[in-house]
């Protein structure tokens, strides 16, 4: 009867692990398969050892003294103020409004890292996540509910989709599939394309960049790919098997830095000497912890990178739609909004869907 019984939980565990095996392998959400993977142009990279990228500087993980059972503990019981109570007060995006601006610089922020660009008359999306989860899985990390609706389907036709990394809150399945048909060009971190392609993008549409790499649009646009101090992988093998990065944007006289996720580090005086000052720095302020201070910002570094960067506006983002980390969901923007005014730095804090124009 012993035998018995553990023979059956036996088999119910390689059944369980058998499940999720088959659910991530069939699910096009987890991202690229190997046939997608380009290993010629991940080995060629300098930032790829060992079968892996890394960082331009020493980075631990984990950096703090909680236990790690501590950490996933506040993640699930929550913290006071982790989630707003009420939709968000946000402002219906004016897509027509939004293209009357053809000169200078423009944007509207949608929440996190999600931002509509219009540069001297070309548009710009960075890591688009529209989907109701920064998840595979529907109820796991659910975006916070806005008083406006926001879709693909309201957004203008776009010159460029702007990815900084594969994780769930920065590249999204199901936005890709619907941002696909109205999009010229996808630009990406080296290893990205893979995801992209096993999703159903053409490979003509993709544009690939390793730390240091100009991709031109146009002969008025150019991204340039500078270092990030992050991590990758949407899964429990791929860990940093594609590259994060941060985007330089330029368009004439008009120079704008997108941060996508990092720790602070000396990256950012490197890139400020080399590439600065920018009209504008878009930089995460949130979703830090002391546990992972190496690999997220906290909000007084966001201002430190800023005047590293030699920035003159300042946009904190990676806040106000999904709650990854143990702070309420209104501390970035307040410590950031006190750092800012403490080094007397210019700070835009927008309602999400505003217009707004430098």
């Amino acid at each position: 009867m012993k035998k018995m019984t553990l023979l059956i939980i036996l088999s119910a565990i390689a059944s369980i692990i058998l499940a999720i095996n088959l659910f991530i392998w069939l699910n096009p959400a987890f991202g690229a398969k190997q046939k997608f993977i380009n290993k010629e142009r991940l080995e060629a990279s300098p930032n790829f050892k060992n079968s892996k990228f890394r960082n331009s500087e020493p980075t631990k993980m984990i950096t703090g003294t909680d236990s790690r059972w501590k950490v996933i503990k506040k993640f699930i019981t929550g913290v006071e103020n982790g989630r707003p109570e009420k939709p968000i007060e946000s402002i219906a995006f004016d897509k027509d409004l939004f293209l009357k601006n053809t000169g200078g610089i423009s944007y509207t922020w949608f929440g996190h890292s999600t931002i509509l660009i219009n540069i001297n008359g070309e548009i710009i999306i960075t890591d688009p996540v529209f989907s109701k989860a920064a998840s595979p899985i529907p109820f796991i990390n659910k975006a916070f509910e806005f008083d406006n609706e926001y879709s693909v389907d309201l957004l203008p036709e776009l010159d460029v989709v702007l990815i900084s990394h594969d994780h769930y809150d920065h590249l999204d399945y199901k936005t890709i599939q619907q941002i696909d048909s109205k999009t010229k060009k996808f630009v990406v971190p080296v290893g990205v394309d893979a995801h992209l392609l096993r999703w159903g993008v053409s490979a003509d549409k993709i544009e690939i960049a390793d730390w240091g790499d100009s991709v031109k649009y146009d002969p008025d646009l150019q991204f340039i790919s500078s270092p990030a101090r992050h991590f990758s992988g949407r899964g429990t093998r791929d860990r940093d098997k594609t590259l994060w990065c941060s985007w330089i944007i330029e368009s004439g006289d008009r120079k704008i830095f997108f941060g996508g996720d990092s720790g602070y580090g000396k990256h950012f005086k490197e890139i400020g000497e080399k590439y600065g000052p920018f009209d504008i720095t878009f930089i995460e302020c949130g979703q830090y912890n002391e546990n992972w201070s190496q690999i997220h910002a906290l909000p007084e570094q966001t201002v430190q990178a800023h005047i590293d960067l030699k920035g003159k506006t300042l946009l904190p983002i990676h806040w106000s739609k999904f709650r990854l980390s143990v702070h309420s969901w209104t501390d970035p923007i307040e410590r950031v909004k006190d750092a800012a005014e403490k080094n007397n730095v210019h700070l835009q804090n927008p309602k999400i869907g505003e217009l707004n124009i430098l």
